[in-house]
């Protein structure tokens, strides 16, 4: 119980402390979510964000990934050896 109320008190502490402090740097960590053109869907392939439309490359590993987004990448092209969108 002693310990709880110590990691209570000392969360709310440095808590209190980060909100007074006084910034040194203005804040550069903030991600903006990449937007995508008209026709094209938002998706998250891989960890990486991506702009699809149906007709593009695609990686047949992550077939259940296009799923999510109403994609499937089953057609392959032989001339260049690769997957389209489908």
């Amino acid at each position: 119980m002693k310990n709880r109320l110590f990691v209570l008190a000392a969360t709310c502490v440095a808590a209190v402390a980060a909100g007074t402090a006084a910034p040194t740097a203005p804040a550069t960590l903030a991600i903006a979510a990449k937007t995508c053109s008209a026709g094209y869907t938002h998706a998250v392939i891989g960890g990486v964000q991506k702009c699809l439309r149906r007709g593009e490359f695609c990686a047949h590993r992550y077939d259940r990934q296009y799923r999510r987004y109403g994609f499937r990448c089953i057609r392959y092209y032989a001339n260049v050896h690769r997957y389209r969108l489908t």
